[in-house]
């Protein structure tokens, strides 16, 4: 009996079902329709950044029907609550601040972060055309403030900051450029399975969802594009790959972070890769109600722990500082600001820490000591820190190892902030893997017929730990290149 690898494995599942260790599980095929509900030259599934980015390009590449499916009554997903940061070298931006920088810094600097975990390909395509998604994003009406400074966990001054708070205005912009163009966007369309020819084998041909009443439908596509996102909110399936992860709270949107369209494509014979990558951000401790958002500019504000002291340096890579933080005696600390940094976030942050203020997870005062005080912590202790500090700022040297460029800002004008910095999960730097055409992958490095992926939901792109303002370049830079790749596929 001469059975081809996967045949057997198909065989197998059959058989034995879930007791069969394989990375597709065969026996969850589903089968082709008799009938189709709607046709399209490209489906493009999540409403996100990158969704948006492949659906409207693909539109402006020539597709003549673009579908835009989103499992949510609203669109935007974990882009719009995103903190809107993105990395790109920019010598018109950066120059105006006397910053060298360059390409080659921006790829290897991102490797070397990733632990050099993650594919070099698709890197380098990430760090050549981050700039050319800034531009692109402009011309669809996107609006950036001419600044750039070094994020938290972003190692280097090239963060490009929103003028509208959060994600807000990447969404806006898409969402009437997917208006201008002609994209289709439906929303309450939840993907519940691909449909390829044959179990683990041929084209993948559409795929089913259900709406809002529950009803089947099935959608049929010369060409996919996932976009679905992370699975930070799917408490069982981090915690598999990383028990720590079981009990935190999560920055994203809960609602859509949960995994599901990497598992789809897992069904039909996806790879996934770095699935234990999970990288933390400063968040909401478990049993309060808010995240504090004070963290974002390295060079504003200081961590300090529950004896009133510094533990790390706060341009650190962001698995180091998850870690530094999950060390300490009760899991989180504090961020503390002056009032000019506080002032550098945007209206969105600092309308929410007042909010927080008022009800007891963040704190305000016109003195070191009496904020102290409001936080439970030694006030000479963190008087006598926050002193250190400075003159580490007069002196361009710290004992924890921060970058001198780093050492920018004094914490000396009242009125103080501090907020909680406990650990959440972040963002998900595991899923499909893909090649440098976003061409979904099988087992066997083979490319699945017809399925693009884009945005957080495929993997090899950051290694295990992601650069801080990455990911924002990353859904739009794969976006794009998705859309296109879909387009060209739909008119073959």
């Amino acid at each position: 009996m001469n059975l081809k690898r996967r045949s057997f494995i198909s065989a197998l599942a059959a058989v034995f079902g879930s007791a069969v260790a394989t990375q597709a599980h065969a026996n969850l095929y589903t089968p082709v329709p008799e009938k189709w509900n709607e046709s399209v030259d490209v489906l493009v599934i999540g409403a996100g950044g990158a969704g948006f980015a492949a659906a409207v390009t693909a539109k402006e590449e020539g597709a003549k029907s673009v579908l835009l499916a989103e499992k949510l009554p609203f669109v935007g997903g974990n882009t719009m609550i995103c903190s809107g940061l993105m990395n790109a070298v920019d010598p018109e931006r950066q120059e105006k601040k006397g910053i060298k920088d360059s390409k080659e810094l921006h790829l290897k600097q991102t490797l070397d972060a990733g632990d050099n975990r993650a594919n070099p390909e698709l890197v380098k395509i990430l760090t050549d055309n981050a700039l050319e998604s800034v531009h692109w994003l402009e011309a669809h009406g996107m609006k950036f403030k001419d600044d750039v400074y070094q994020a938290y966990g972003a190692l280097y001054p090239r963060t490009h900051v929103p003028v509208e708070p959060k994600g807000h205005g990447y969404i806006k912009a898409m969402v009437e450029s997917a208006k201008k163009v002609g994209v289709n966007v439906q929303t309450n369309l939840k993907l519940i399975s691909f449909v390829r020819e044959k179990p683990l084998e041929g084209r993948v041909m559409g795929a089913l969802f259900e709406n809002g009443k529950k009803e089947k439908i099935y959608i049929r596509a010369k060409a996919i594009v996932l976009a679905t996102g992370g699975f930070a909110s799917n408490r069982e399936l981090r915690s598999k790959h990383d028990p720590r992860m079981y009990a935190l709270t999560t920055t994203n949107n809960s609602a859509a972070s949960t995994g599901e369209g990497l598992l789809a494509a897992k069904d039909i014979g996806a790879y996934l890769i770095g699935m234990d990558y999970i990288q933390c951000n400063p968040g909401t401790p478990p049993g309060k109600k808010y995240r504090g958002v004070l963290h974002l500019d390295v060079t504003r504000y200081i961590f300090v722990g529950p004896d009133a002291k510094r533990f790390v340096a706060e341009d650190e890579r962001r698995d180091v500082l998850r870690d530094a933080i999950l060390n300490l005696p009760e899991k989180f600390g504090y961020t503390v600001v002056d009032n000019d940094g506080f002032l550098h976030n945007d209206s969105a942050v600092q309308e929410s820490t007042k909010k927080m203020v008022k009800e007891g997870e963040a704190w305000t005062a016109d003195s070191i000591e009496d904020l102290a005080k409001q936080m439970g912590l030694e006030p000479a202790a963190l008087k006598k820190t926050v002193d250190e500090y400075n003159s580490y700022v007069d002196s361009k040297k710290d004992p924890l190892g921060k970058n001198e460029r780093n050492l920018a800002h004094k914490i000396i004008k009242p009125p103080f902030w501090a907020c909680y910095s406990a650990m959440s999960v972040h963002h998900t730097m595991g899923g499909v893997n893909i090649n440098t055409k976003t061409q979904v992958l099988d087992d066997q490095g083979k490319v699945i017929p017809g399925l693009y992926a884009a945005g957080e939901v495929a993997g090899g792109i950051h290694g295990s730990n992601r650069v801080g303002a990455n990911a924002v370049a990353d859904i739009f830079t794969f976006g794009r290149i998705a859309g296109k790749n879909a387009a060209a596929e739909s008119k073959s």
